[in-house]
Parts: structure tokens; sequence; C-alpha cells
């Protein structure tokens, strides 16, 4: 199971990566939209990081980032995952809040499918965005990844 999560991670960091690089080289036609959404895709994963690690976390959910920030907060965020991965028993329960001020208790395990999932479906979302203005996305599906 820790192998597929770590493939997973990889597989979500590169197709991050290629995302920022498309963002940088070409920032005057990228859509606010875009860096809005991306921007909560690695506020999410970094919230998520932190319920399991009980730490507090530094970005509100919807908190926008500077394009030129995102290489960083991407690589805090794999970094403290593989960090996870590596010193935490996936089938550990966390206790945590939601940011409406819910209580609830996954287990590591769905907690980081969480980051995973979310992460894809908001690329599906950013790809749209780019289509609509004449950009084409890179391909983020995981089995052109695998290919």
């Amino acid at each position: 199971m820790e192998n597929f999560f770590t493939e997973l991670f990889q597989y979500t960091d590169d197709t991050n990566q290629q995302l920022i690089d498309l963002m940088i080289s070409q920032p005057e036609k990228i859509p606010a939209n875009v860096t809005r959404l991306f921007s909560h895709l690695l506020n999410a994963h970094h919230v998520w990081n932190a319920r399991i690690t009980k730490s507090e976390p530094h970005y509100g959910i919807w908190q926008l980032h500077s394009t030129s920030d995102f290489r960083k907060i991407n690589r805090d965020n794999i970094d403290n995952s593989f960090q996870i991965l590596n010193s935490r028993n996936l089938e550990e329960m966390i206790d945590y809040t939601t940011s409406k001020g819910a209580p609830f208790t996954n287990s590591i395990k769905t907690m980081l499918f969480q980051v995973i999932n979310h992460s894809t479906y908001h690329r599906g979302q950013i790809a749209l965005e780019l289509r609509q203005v004449g950009i084409d996305p890179p391909l983020t599906d995981y089995i052109f990844w695998k290919r």
C-alpha cells in the first residue's frame, strides 16, 4: 500500500510540475481562475497533511498564491506527504476538524487518497479553463503518466 501511495504522490508531483511550468511560461495568458484553483489544490494538500501531523496549517483553504510560490508550496506538500508515508501507519485513525468546524475521524490512508483525488479533480477543471482560452493543457491523466 505504501508503494502505491508513493507512486500516486510522484504522479501528483509530476503533473503539478507540468502545470506550474505552463503557468510560469505563459503568465499573461493564464486565467485568474486557474491561479485560484491551483492555489486551492495546493492549500488543500497542505491542510490534509497538517491534519495528519496535527500541526497548524499555514494557508487558508482558498488563499491565493503567486505562481512564483507554486513550486515551493508543491515541493513542501509532496515532501511532507512522503514523510507521512515513511513514518506513519496508513491504517492509523486521525481525529480532525473540518474548515467549517465539524469533527471527523478518518484513516491516514483515506486522508491521503483524498489529497490525490482532490488534486486530480482540480487539475481537470484547470485543463478545461486553459482550453477555453486556447491553451493546450498537459496530459495529466494517470494512465498517460504511467505510459
